[in-house]
């Protein structure tokens, strides 16, 4: 029997969906999977099973620097 965390990323790389692998916790694996206007983060859990959450949004470019900032400093005073 094989892990989900392999079923999920031949899923992907069949899909060709571009994805990433990163470790927050130490039970679990998180594959980020990147779609047009869309991430997707999926917890892939040692005893095998899987949750995600989806990011939707416009992907619009801004350029407003100043926004930008704004934005970081509200996110770090949570």
């Amino acid at each position: 029997m094989t892990h989900e965390l392999y079923r999920v990323i031949r899923l992907l790389e069949r899909e060709r969906i571009h994805y990433r692998l990163d470790r927050h916790r130490d039970d679990s694996i998180m594959v980020t999977a990147t779609l047009v206007g869309e991430r997707i983060e999926i917890d892939v859990f040692e005893d095998g099973h899987i949750e995600y959450s989806r990011f939707r949004g416009s992907e619009d470019v801004e350029d407003d620097v100043a926004l930008l900032e704004a934005l970081f400093r509200e996110e770090g005073k949570e």
